[in-house]
């Protein structure tokens, strides 16, 4: 897109929603049409991950996969047709439906390789609402409205409702000389409009379980009596006292989950889907902040205990895609459109019930994925909705099913080759600091956490971004060893890998982010090893923490170093591993959903 100078800082945004107003040259009268998605999937409530930076404190080294380092966004399949990709738009700032309002299409407005230009009679100034285009069929002026990143939100004229009432959806944006044009605020800037408590997630799994969402399969198998042996089985396990390797205060039953865990090993078997090229299909990334589903697709397609290769003798299907490298290889950066990175899941999951009878058999209900990346849910919506989902974005606000899907935990790996390095912390009587956090300023909640705590107190350490550089990254990493409670407030989205970064470094994680399922929920007490605060908290953060006992705060801190197993990735898995940790929870919500009257 060329620019003027004038307009240099224009285009520089990048365009979220597109908003056309048409009016004559001779007339003030104003009209609109809109550019929409899908009407069922409005995308107003997402950023892309290629226009932000990591949800780290600090750049990745070299030795790390920066998000933009894994491959180039023009990279694809290799084996893909035309037709796999017929619902991406490369170099097209808007998707083009074949018709809109008042007889004129998108086309007539911006084609995909124009930029945007002035009359040729026009100059450039500030107080213009936008650049115009003049159509050579209409004849008619029009102003392109680019909803982008401002602060404030006067001269705002809503166009929609002869109420004259304002339309969040809807609005007109203008510029005068100090200020540049304003779009809405999305969902991800802005506090949820209902919180699901801790209390209330624990009331929520109790009634799945007395009362599960699985469909009844429409014909029986060996398998589901397995299954339902296992139920019972686990339901009356023998209690457990002292066991040399399970830590009973981290578990709500440990018994039930030793039971459990025992009859997975001796019991279970998954078939790996096949179907599928590479790089979205069977191409694990192992380094980063969304390594988790890479890792697991890694160690699942290589395991021998559990994998089958005739589907008739599987409890369990796994279908082994990686939603970053769906991003990476179909979004078309800057479109905010996902509905083509949907569309693919679709047509994979329709071929899988086409080919095969196990999907159909369920409704997909003994089907699993694991994706880590913040996308997952919107991507899997509606032709996975029945499949039990590993996700790290476990928002109950966005879909996620307590006591069926799992909370994945979204680790931060450094070294493929050493996914431990740096393990460990300094002993509880050299823990100096008593709260720390450093990182980007993502979403409507990290503000707010600087505004009340950085720079205020020299017992929090709460700090916005530090600086890059190896010097500052290993500053980072001993500052959480060296405090007694980590912050880990949400970004975008309700998860962080500082959840599980605070657990590697044996700092009690204090997790603000309301509605965030945490990991492995249905097995895991997380008030034994963390603090769980609603965000309206933020500014009694202090004070909270000082009324923690403590005698309360070591028996926590031990907790946090004998929880550090259980979210460790091995190149070989050890038994309790986050390998088997969170295949054990896709298990044990099978388990429990499984309706056979």
């Amino acid at each position: 897109m060329e620019c003027s100078v004038h307009f240099e800082k224009l285009c520089q945004f990048k365009p979220r929603r597109l908003l056309f107003v048409m009016g004559s040259n001779d007339s003030n009268t104003m009209k609109e049409t809109e550019y929409n998605e899908e009407a069922e999937d409005q995308d107003d409530d997402f950023v892309s991950e290629k226009d932000r930076d990591p949800d780290n404190a600090f750049e990745l080294d070299e030795e790390i996969e920066s998000e933009n380092e894994i491959l180039s966004e023009e990279f694809v399949n290799e084996n893909s047709t035309p037709e796999d990709f017929k619902d991406v738009h490369i170099g097209s700032l808007v998707d083009r439906p074949t018709e809109t309002k008042h007889n004129l299409s998108l086309e007539q407005i911006i084609t995909p390789d124009s930029g945007f230009s002035f009359d040729k009679g026009q100059k450039a100034d500030t107080s213009m609402t936008l650049e115009n285009t003049r159509s050579k069929d209409a004849g008619t002026t029009f102003s392109l409205l680019a909803l982008s990143p401002v602060a404030s939100l006067t001269n705002m004229t809503c166009l929609r409702g002869s109420d004259a009432k304002c339309n969040e959806s809807i609005i007109l944006l203008t510029f005068n000389n100090n200020q540049l044009p304003i779009r809405k605020k999305v969902r991800s800037e802005m506090p949820p409009r209902s919180v699901t408590s801790i209390a209330e997630m624990n009331h929520l799994l109790l009634r799945s379980r007395a009362s599960p969402r699985s469909l009844k399969p429409r014909w029986s198998s060996v398998r589901d009596k397995e299954l339902l042996s296992a139920k019972l089985q686990i339901q009356n396990a023998p209690v457990v006292r002292n066991d040399r390797e399970l830590y009973a205060p981290l578990f709500r039953n440990v018994s039930m989950f030793k039971r459990s865990y025992e009859l997975m090993e001796h019991l279970l078997k998954v078939y790996v889907y096949r179907e599928g090229g590479k790089p979205i299909f069977h191409q694990p990334i192992l380094k980063g902040i969304y390594a988790s589903e890479g890792w697991f697709m890694k160690l699942m397609e290589g395991n021998k205990q559990f994998s089958v290769k005739d589907p008739r003798k599987a409890h369990l299907f796994y279908m082994p895609f990686s939603t970053r490298m769906l991003e990476f290889t179909l979004y078309v950066r800057n479109s905010h459109n996902r509905t083509n990175l949907r569309q693919y899941l679709k047509s994979y999951a329709e071929m899988i019930a086409a080919k095969y009878p196990f999907w159909n058999r369920t409704g997909g209900t003994d089907h699993f994925l694991v994706g880590c990346h913040d996308w997952a849910p919107y991507e899997t919506r509606h032709h996975m909705e029945r499949c039990i989902k590993a996700l790290c974005n476990a928002d109950v606000t966005t879909g996620f099913k307590i006591g069926r899907d799992v909370s994945l935990p979204e680790t931060y790996v450094r070294s493929a080759k050493n996914p431990q390095r740096d393990i460990g912390g300094k002993p509880v009587s050299e823990r100096k600091i008593l709260a720390f956090y450093a990182g980007n300023i993502h979403g409507y909640l990290r503000p707010i956490l600087l505004k009340y705590w950085e720079n205020r107190d020299p017992d929090m350490k709460i700090l916005g971004p530090m600086p890059s550089g190896v010097a500052s990254k290993m500053n980072y990493i001993q500052h959480m060893k060296s405090s007694k409670y980590c912050i880990c407030p949400r970004g975008y989205e309700v998860n962080s890998p500082r959840v599980v970064e605070a657990i590697f470094y044996e700092c009690v994680p204090v997790i603000i982010s309301d509605n965030f399922v945490p990991p492995f929920f249905e097995v895991l007490d997380w008030e034994a090893f963390s603090v769980i605060l609603p965000e309206k908290d933020i500014p009694n953060l202090k004070d909270i923490l000082l009324s923690i006992s403590h005698k309360k705060y070591l028996a926590m801190q031990l907790n946090v170093k004998k929880v550090q197993r259980h979210f460790l990735w091995h190149t070989k898995p050890l038994k309790y591993d986050l390998f088997y940790m969170t295949l054990h929870s896709i298990w044990f919500n099978r388990v429990f959903q499984l309706k056979l009257r």
